[in-house]
């Protein structure tokens, strides 16, 4: 069931151009009735050939152009009907190929950080590359082979025991038999080849972690370790495979075996009739042809079955990627709010990554347009949680976010993100040019547009310092620059999209003290008339936010202004004397 599950979704995938693949599957049938009718041609010539002697050369002749020409009409309509079948069916299958490429692409980037925490983006590839590609294989093999092989079963057959039954009955016991032995051992190989597709996507993870992290390999000498983990993934990926091949090879010949013993039989049987007057020449020849290519259909068929069986791990991979449902769904009927005032309010907010240690604890936090607010805490304490689930990285269990007083599950995805500018910790860069990653948050934007947000971010200078300017490619995640050059490479580029809300995680972690006050002077213009979020571990960043918001284990311990704070002698004032005498101690 598995199995017929999995191949009606592959040929589902063709509905969007479903009048071709009607168009073919009719030119398909075509082929295969034109290809069923030689044989009866050919034994209607040798029983023609064997009554020559009764006729007058002017009446074999006759009948015999009469044959032939029906011959070459036959030939010729198979031939059209093939050309038509090759090259709309090659370009149906390229073109559903690329959609399907298309579609899981779009809908993974839609997936939320819930679902892409849990997968390896080496795997991800690997499921989108290998199920595209036996997309592509069984798209063509379904209009070469596979329709002409349902029409000899279900035509070819009935039409083989009205011409003969007792020799049409012996097709019937081969084609039982192809059917029973191939449902065999798929069951005894089925479990086994989902391991040997684990055991890829495990080599795919593991190549992708290495090639992701070459510098951690070559830095920490682990060359000799990292291949030879490899290469015991590969041992027992051909450990898990052997036994699969060996039963498929046994499958193989035991078909073989079948179909030369059918073969041999058809002769002998056909003989025997042939005696007995129940039988001509002609029919044992049309049957010997008939039965010929009904076989060479059903290793077609077989080898189809042993193929889609070795894929269709990768296929269910596939689909169940596709079939994922983000947890933060956006609304069919969701609010465009335009450009948003800046007005937000976090109402008793629970969360938890894994449903058993709470990152959030009914938190609650009204912060008005305009407002700078600091989030402080040690690490994990939920800081950037909240900030996270503002802009909907994740949704919370229980609680409500507002955005000027709407809901912002009931805001539109695309609306509220642009409302919402982040620069990360990690500020990480596309393998593309300076000027297209500053574009990631205003793609029209012009050159001056992009050099006043550099300068802005003190990173006009670096950037004309590089080969080709704004231009230039940086390496993939920005591997080619310093942290400190992406990080002002993100805050130009939030500055570029100019948000009514602003999110600055660690945004100046990676400067030096002389270009981090820099840019804290540009983000002090930036911040203005802007509801702007800083969580920062440098307390001493913070001391003109209008509010400071202590964390501590998913809580908010203490709320209110720097100085406030540090005379009420609490949490914060602790934070901060701590930093401070860690300084010192430096």
């Amino acid at each position: 069931m598995e199995f017929f599950r999995v191949y009606g979704r592959v040929i589902g995938l063709l509905r969007a151009e479903r009048g071709l693949a009607i168009g073919l599957a009719l030119a398909n049938i075509v082929v295969a009735a034109l290809q069923f009718y030689e044989p009866v041609l050919f034994g209607k010539v040798v029983d023609l050939l064997g009554s020559a002697r009764d006729k007058s050369t002017e009446e074999l002749w006759q009948e015999a152009t009469q044959l032939l020409i029906l011959w070459a009409v036959v030939g010729l309509g198979g031939i059209a009907a093939n050309i038509v079948v090759s090259l709309q069916a090659d370009r149906m299958a390229h073109r559903r190929r690329l959609g399907a490429m298309a579609s899981f692409f779009e809908h993974v980037l839609v997936l939320p950080f819930a679902f892409h925490h849990g997968q390896h983006s080496g795997r991800l590839l690997k499921i989108m590359l290998t199920g595209v590609d036996h997309l592509f294989g069984i798209w063509l093999s379904f209009f070469r082979e596979n329709l002409a092989t349902f029409v000899a079963l279900f035509v070819m057959l009935p039409l083989s025991l009205f011409m003969n039954w007792r020799l049409g009955l012996l097709l019937i016991v081969l084609i039982i038999f192809f059917a029973i032995s191939n449902a065999w051992v798929v069951s005894r190989t089925d479990r086994l080849q989902h391991e040997v597709e684990d055991y890829h996507s495990q080599l795919a993870s593991r190549a992708g972690d290495a090639l992701g992290n070459i510098h951690l390999i070559q830095s920490f000498v682990r060359l000799r370790a990292e291949t030879g983990e490899m290469h015991r993934i590969i041992r027992e990926t051909l450990a898990a495979q052997f036994p699969v091949l060996n039963w498929w090879a046994l499958l193989s010949v035991m078909t073989r075996a079948a179909s030369t013993i059918t073969v041999i039989l058809i002769f002998v049987l056909g003989t025997w009739l042939y005696t007995k007057g129940e039988a001509t020449v002609g029919e044992i020849v049309s049957f010997m042809g008939f039965a010929t290519m009904l076989i060479s259909r059903m290793d077609q068929a077989s080898g189809f079955v042993s193929r889609i069986f070795f894929q269709m791990p990768a296929l269910a991979d596939f689909f169940r990627v596709l079939d994922s449902q983000s947890t933060v769904p956006d609304k069919p009927n969701g609010i465009d709010i335009g450009r948003a005032r800046g007005n937000v309010s976090f109402e008793d907010i629970n969360f938890s990554y894994d449903g058993k240690r709470p990152a959030l604890v009914h938190f609650s936090l009204d912060v008005s347009a305009g407002t700078t607010v600091a989030f402080v805490g040690p690490t994990g304490a939920g800081k950037s949680t909240a900030l996270s689930l503002l802009h909907r990285m994740w949704d919370a269990q229980s609680g409500v976010i507002r955005i000027d007083g709407v809901d912002h599950r009931d805001i539109k995805l695309e609306s509220l993100r642009r409302n919402i500018g982040v620069v990360f910790q990690d500020s990480t860069m596309f393998y593309r040019s300076i000027a297209d990653n500053m574009r990631i948050g205003k793609p029209n934007a012009t050159q001056a547009e992009l050099e006043a947000a550099a300068k802005l971010a003190e990173a006009h200078d670096f950037i004309m310092r590089q080969p080709n300017g704004y231009e230039t490619m940086v390496g993939e995640r920005g591997m080619t620059l310093s942290g400190g050059e992406r990080q002002r490479l993100a805050i130009a580029r939030a500055l570029l999209k100019d948000p009514p809300i602003l999110i600055l995680d660690e945004a100046t972690s990676a400067l030096d003290s002389v270009t981090e006050a820099r840019i804290q002077k540009a983000l002090k213009v930036l911040m203005q008339g802007r509801t702007t979020f800083v969580i920062a571990h440098r307390l001493s960043t913070i001391r003109e936010a209008n509010l400071v918001v202590v964390f501590e284990h998913g809580r908010v311990v203490e709320k209110g202004g720097y100085k406030e704070l540090i005379e009420h002698g609490g949490a914060f004032s602790r934070l901060v004397a701590t930093q401070q005498a860690g300084i010192e101690a430096a």
